[in-house]
């Protein structure tokens, strides 16, 4: 067999899929959708890579923490102050910019610099503000709006921006120092160290969101078997021989996949564009950060061909087509079972040397993990057609509906376990990551200390002086209940440099009775705190700077700026006072003060903090806070309390697993609907026929209904004991104790249920029309 002989064949069966009238148009088109779906997906995975690169790129560029103490003053220096905030859980990014020269740099994105009482803002903040309901945001970010932010300055197209302009901001209190354009952002970066834990999820959600795809698109590209089956008789009599007939079918299966890559570059442009408006949990993106890799988008165009021949070719050894019209599938044996456990199996095998490595005992193999996790998931598809013919060719009697639904099931099992095999392998990865991620989530969560029924907020503020006047602001706040104020700082027993510094909270008496308690009090007191709990060394080091009597050195520069230290010397009586279990510090150490032992010069550089107790009945009660904090001090840090908090690097990729796994029901959802409605053309005849012998037009919906329903449950039966195997086994590679959570499993199961429930409602109109008595009409 040559090149030649190939090219010949492959190219004939081309030119009878473009010439095969209406007929063969429908069923190009149907062959098309299908594949590019899957292109369109596979398209968007590989633009994932440019995805995050492009978002760190920005987020570098426009990073203004790198300032240092020490940098003075010039023509080319700039002050930046942070003024976050959030809008009902979605974070709003401010800077207050004040250039100090001619030469000052300007942040990405922005034209030029903003004057005082003027902003620059995102497009989506600018949307947000002239809203009806944000009024009180309007309230707290009150300057007038002059221009937008530029794409690179934002790192997608709905995140909520600002750059407003300022005059008197004060480095080292609320204000940053940056000098030269090249300091904002983060030329030498420290990577972070990698975490094999992470690394081997981001591999298996790859896989588990892939896999899905490519089954879809095998299915697709064999769209109109049957029909196709019946054509190929022809050449048959002319005297093709059954090899040359396997080519011609492999031709029009290349050019269905052909032009499934035309459509599915259409479908991903649009979608590209789409994705330009859309936010998925908070999360946007810009057209231009999805443009795919050139290497894997080629792998892309060449895969996608090369497997609908593949699988074209392999279909075909089961048919037997003949001349003179006569189309049979040849008698198969009753399906074997060893081969095909033999995938899942050798995925397990592959698995199996990395169980136990967890986080401290190296990293993953990349390669055994992806090739393990596919050869799972594989084993669904070849184990699947087993199962559906096992089954159903135990099926019996029933209505008549059910009899016509088994006995198409137990000629065409094969075609029926196809449709299904998507579904399986989604079910079956989405169940395995649903417990992967419970199993290690309290790995990547930890306890923050804060307790949120003492209180529900805190406001840090940037100038001492605000106190008083925000304690009188909060309380007058809509949904406040209560507050307390205290203010912190550290001391130290040498001048300059200390080798220990122990941390002090001042405030009156009823607020230091929030922090630990206390024998009796008064103004003036000082009170040395017990906390057993923390760490007996550092505890150690700092009992002999809480002696009474003792001079100690207040340093509000941290060294950085010499001549700034304030004298301190203890009272004469410094009494314990035990830490309370829930109080508002989170592990507090060292001393509290009230107000009159302090000395005054030290009172500018304490760092205030307001914690909030609120009334949850009101609405908006939170935002009410930040709106009051921002009028208070324009430089405060609202911030609510929660009693865990989680890695931001478990989150993203949490938050990447949920909008790719709603890609992926969304293309399963569609490519079903697909393979529905050719299905349903493929019968159009028999349906009539049915029809036109009596059969009520209810009878065929409900058989239709039970063919689908049949295979659904068997695959996800297949699916949920496949994911909760390789679930498991994940779990054990970390080093975690495996745990099944019945309510995700079912969970997962009855939103693939659910897929297959909205594919076959769609496709009853359909149904319905087709069964007519003018389908049995031929030419």
């Amino acid at each position: 067999m040559n090149v030649r002989q190939w090219s010949r064949d492959l190219g004939l069966g081309v030119r009878f899929a473009f010439t095969g009238g209406r007929e063969g148009w429908v069923r190009m088109l149907l062959t098309a959708v299908g594949v590019g779906l899957g292109v369109a997906l596979l398209l968007l995975t590989t633009a994932l890579p440019n995805i995050l690169a492009a978002r760190n790129r920005v987020e570098d560029a426009r990073q203004d923490y790198s300032a240092a103490w020490t940098v003075a003053k010039a023509d080319d220096t700039v002050l930046v102050a942070v003024t976050d905030t959030s809008w009902h859980g979605k974070g709003i990014r401010g800077r207050l910019l004040e250039p100090e020269g001619a030469k000052a740099p300007l942040p990405p994105g922005v034209g030029r610099f903003p004057a005082k009482g003027e902003m620059v803002v995102s497009p989506a903040l600018k949307r947000l503000l002239d809203s009806d309901g944000a009024k009180l945001l309007r309230e707290r970010i009150p300057y007038r709006i002059t221009g937008s932010i530029g794409d690179s300055g934002l790192i997608g197209s709905q995140e909520l921006a600002y750059y407003a302009g300022a005059d008197g901001l004060v480095p080292h209190s609320g204000g940053t120092r940056v000098d030269r354009l090249k300091e904002f952002g983060n030329p030498d970066p420290t990577p972070e160290k990698a975490d094999p834990v992470l690394i081997m999820m981001t591999l298996v959600v790859f896989v588990v969101l892939l896999m899905p795809v490519a089954v879809f698109i095998a299915a697709a590209v064999r769209f109109g078997g049957e029909r196709r089956d019946r054509r190929l008789a022809a050449l048959r009599l002319v005297g093709s021989d059954s090899r040359m007939t396997r080519r011609i079918a492999a031709g029009e299966a290349l050019a269905g996949a052909l032009l499934g890559l035309v459509v599915g570059t259409v479908f991903f442009l649009i979608g590209r564009q789409v994705a330009g408006s859309a936010e998925v949990m908070g999360e946007s993106f810009f057209p231009s950060y999805l443009d795919p890799s050139p290497t894997l988008a080629a792998l892309v165009a060449v895969a996608v061909p090369a497997s609908a021949v593949l699988v074209t070719l392999l279909a075909m050894r089961g048919v037997v087509v003949e001349p003179l019209g006569v189309v049979r599938t040849a008698k198969q044996a009753r399906r074997r079972l060893w081969w095909r456990l033999l995938l899942p199996l050798a995925g397990l095998a592959m698995l199996y040397p990395m169980i136990g490595n967890g986080r401290e005992n190296g990293d993953f193999n990349e390669y055994l993990v992806i090739g393990g996790v596919l050869l799972i998931l594989v084993g669904v598809t070849a184990l699947l057609p087993w199962l559906v013919e096992a089954v159903v060719g135990r099926l019996g009697g029933g209505s008549v509906s059910w009899q016509l639904a088994v006995r198409r099931l137990q000629l065409s099992s094969g075609t029926a376990a196809r449709m299904v095999n998507g579904i399986a392998v989604a079910v079956a990865g989405a169940i395995a990551l649903q417990m992967l991620f419970a199993g290690v989530e309290s790995q990547y969560t930890r306890e923050t200390g804060k307790d949120p029924g003492r209180a529900q907020m805190e406001v840090n503020l940037s100038d001492h002086g605000r106190l008083d006047t925000a304690r009188t602001e909060f309380a007058r706040t809509k949904g406040v209940r209560t507050s307390v104020t205290l203010s912190s700082a550290q001391a130290g027993a040498k001048r300059r440099d200390p080798e220990v510094t122990a941390g002090f909270t001042v405030g009156d008496c009823a607020a230091l009775r929030e922090i630990a308690h206390l024998p009796s009090c008064r103004d003036g007191d000082v009170f040395a705190l017990d906390n057993p709990g923390y760490d007996p060394e550092y505890m150690g080091g700092i009992r002999p700077l809480m002696r009474p009597g003792t001079r100690l050195w207040i340093d509000p520069t941290e060294g950085e700026v010499r001549g700034r230290e304030i004298r301190w010397t203890l009272p004469a009586r410094v009494p314990t006072a035990p830490v309370r279990k829930d109080s508002l510090q989170s592990d507090p150490t060292g001393l509290l003060v009230t107000p009159s032992a302090l000395p005054a010069k030290a009172v500018p550089v304490l760092h205030g903090q307001v914690f909030l107790r609120l009334d949850e009945s009101v609405p908006d009660a939170q935002e009410y806070v930040r709106t009051t904090a921002a009028r208070v001090d324009p430089l405060a840090y609202p911030w609510t309390w929660a009693a865990t908090e989680q890695s931001n690097r478990y989150t993203s990729l949490r938050t990447g697993l949920f909008i790719g796994a709603v890609c992926v029901l969304a293309l399963i959802g569609a490519s079903l609907l697909v393979s529905q409605l050719e299905q349903l053309r493929e019968r159009r005849k028999l349906l009539s026929s049915l029809l036109a012998f009596g059969t009520r037009r209810r009878t065929l919906g409900l058989s239709v209904l039970w063919q689908t329903a049949v295979p659904i449950a068997l695959g996800l039966l297949l699916a949920s004991v496949v994911g909760l195997t390789l679930g498991a086994v994940l779990l054990k590679m970390t080093d975690t104790a495996v745990s099944v959570d019945w309510a995700s499993v079912l969970s997962m199961a009855g939103a693939g249920a659910a897929v297959v429930a909205a594919v076959t409602l769609l496709s009853l109109p359909p149904l319905i029309r087709l069964m007519r008595p003018d389908g049995l009409r031929t030419e």
